[in-house]
């Protein structure tokens, strides 16, 4: 039955056209239009899709620059100078173009290409899918992202490219966040009544390309508006490699049937896949959105009921509150929110199996065996963006050669034990931080801006306190995350 319905609506869909535009994975903004309170709207899966037939209506007009229906092309320079002013010295300097086309009322096109050098520093190594270190800690890199759309109506979108995709609406993301490398992927979206519906397709691997090691993924979410004011998501997403023990298998073709559930899937294929469900939900009122999020890679409720600390009970917690007002001619953004993961959640027995790509968790920053509590504050007036951003965490870290459940990439096999694992275990670190930046974008429709840091920083591990700035230019052409 809903292999027919789906028969029919794509059959239906090359009846109409519409126009389209994929806005920039971008951190979101005083500035950024806000949806009103409507059945039709939903904001947790970006980058956002800008209908420009009804963008004064519905539209999340955020960082887009069209405003009417005109093919276009836009080609800007894009650069990524900066540096890093402390003992240990650190510097990232590449530049390069973004091309921009709606060339066809159903299609859009984005793509740009980014190379330079740095310097090996945490704050520098860029997230791109091609970079190399040298001997003496300097890097080369090309960051080259692509995002072609196809929207033949307000029904269904399709999309293919290499690049992040982000599923929720926190700064952080337990279901899938922008914070590692992007990757390969392919992307179908289809909205009816009050549902969108999401299939991806990750085309993901391990190691670097002397070593190369595929991956892949395949993940469901599901929208659905109850009221104009709440929101509930589920959120299903299958990691699995292209053999295992049993056979070489490439992409698993079951796990491109868009309507299936994986966990049964997988005990059908008789694979050690890693599945990882969730839920979500959100409520929202007037500018203001209190959102959540539930992940579960694995779980026994016999023994939650027993609070034996069972190892496998692997899930993660999100709650935040966000909200927008405007102070005089400024506009205002602020942000709080918790997040919490127990130990060993999105690890697996490899690199193959675990819910990360490139060397980096498909989630929060920190990985597992984490809770963190963060605040935001944004001020935008037409060329200034003025940020406070403020986080405290606790997280567990491995000793004696035991995995402690912090780092996705050790097989939980190298547990020390089977119960009494809780969340901060292992050698412990509480840390802080504390971000004042400042961008002054000089033109309106430019991409660079020039930006200024000063981190404060503090972990008990090491019990340090450090302090230092950072200041270049930079493209937003997508999220720049030094903050943790």
């Amino acid at each position: 039955m809903i292999r027919s319905i789906l028969v029919i609506l794509i059959l239906w869909t090359f009846q109409s056209v519409a126009q389209n535009e994929i806005q920039l994975l971008y951190e979101e903004l005083p500035m950024d239009s806000s949806a009103e309170l409507s059945i039709e709207s939903h904001t947790s899966l970006r980058p956002q899709i800008r209908w420009s037939t009804t963008a004064n209506s519905k539209g999340l007009i955020g960082m887009g620059r069209a405003e009417n229906d005109q093919p276009q092309l836009m080609i800007d320079p894009i650069a990524d100078v900066s540096g890093k002013f402390s003992e240990q010295i650190g510097f990232r300097a590449a530049g390069g173009l973004s091309l921009t086309s709606n060339f066809e009322k159903p299609w859009f096109l984005r793509v740009s290409a980014l190379g330079g050098t740095f310097k090996v520093d945490s704050l520098f190594i860029p997230r791109t899918y091609f970079s190399k270190i040298d001997s003496a800690g300097k890097g080369s890199f090309l960051d080259l992202r692509a995002r072609l759309s196809y929207t033949p109506n307000e029904i269904f979108n399709f999309q293919a490219g290499i690049d992040h995709n982000f599923i929720g609406e926190g700064s952080r993301s337990l279901f899938l966040s922008d914070y590692g490398k992007p990757y390969p992927f392919g992307l179908i979206r289809t909205k009816f009544w009050r549902v969108e519906y999401s299939v991806l397709y990750q085309f993901m691997h391990e190691g670097d390309f002397s070593n190369y090691v595929s991956k892949y993924g395949a993940t469901h979410h599901l929208s659905i508006n109850a009221t104009k004011w709440l929101n509930f998501g589920v959120f299903e997403s299958v990691i699995f490699q292209p053999k295992d023990t049993a056979m070489r298998r490439g992409f698993e073709v079951e796990y491109l049937n868009p309507v299936i559930f994986y966990r049964p899937q997988e005990y059908s294929l008789g694979s050690s896949d890693n599945v990882v469900l969730g839920a979500s939900m959100t409520i929202k009122y007037r500018q203001y959105s209190l959102y959540s999020q539930l992940v579960v890679d694995e779980f026994s409720l016999e023994e939650i009921r027993k609070k034996s600390g069972w190892w496998a009970n692997k899930y993660g917690i999100q709650a935040g509150i966000k909200g927008k007002a405007d102070i005089g001619t400024w506009k205002s953004f602020f942000r709080i929110e918790y997040n919490f993961l127990r130990p060993y959640t999105f690890a697996h027995l490899t690199s193959g199996q675990n819910y990360g790509h490139a060397g980096s968790v498909l989630t929060h920053p920190y990985g597992a065996n984490t809770m963190e509590l963060l605040g935001e504050f944004k001020l935008q007036g037409q060329k200034w963006l003025l940020k406070v951003f403020f986080s405290y965490f606790l997280m567990g870290l491995d000793k004696d050669g035991y995995s402690y459940g912090g780092q996705i990439y050790k097989p939980y096999t190298q547990r020390p034990y089977e119960y009494d694992h809780f969340t901060g275990q292992g050698m412990g670190n509480n840390g802080v931080r504390l971000i004042l930046s400042g961008t002054y974008s000089p033109l309106k429709k430019s991409l660079i801006s020039v930006f200024a840091e000063s981190h404060l920083r503090y972990d008990t591990y090491i019990d340090q306190w450090t302090f230092f700035p950072i200041a270049g230019i930079r493209s937003r052409i997508g999220n720049d995350h030094r903050n943790y």
